[in-house]
């Protein structure tokens, strides 16, 4: 085998390797991608939750509802007149 054959199975064997080392890369960036859409669309479904939440928040901390809480459930009222007592210093 002289040095010129063997220069030429050295290369096609640089590029053969080479080769599949793109396929490889190729292959790996491709599952990457697909783990990326995966978590976009779960990073999409948990806003749409938050969003959710926070309306579900704001509709339950409404005074309306507070003060109707108070008076069905801890039998809270407004005091009388009679039951406010004012302190002199």
């Amino acid at each position: 085998m002289s040095v010129r054959d063997f220069l030429f199975a050295l290369l096609v064997a640089a590029v053969l390797s080479s080769a599949i080392a793109v396929v490889h890369a190729r292959h790996l960036h491709r599952q990457a991608y697909i783990a990326l859409s995966g978590l976009q669309a779960d990073r999409d479904e948990l806003n749409i939750e938050f969003g959710r939440l926070q309306l579900e928040q704001a509709t339950w901390a409404e005074a309306n509802r507070i003060e109707q809480v108070a008076g069905t459930r801890i039998g809270m009222k407004y005091p009388t007149d009679d039951d406010i007592v004012v302190l002199q210093p």
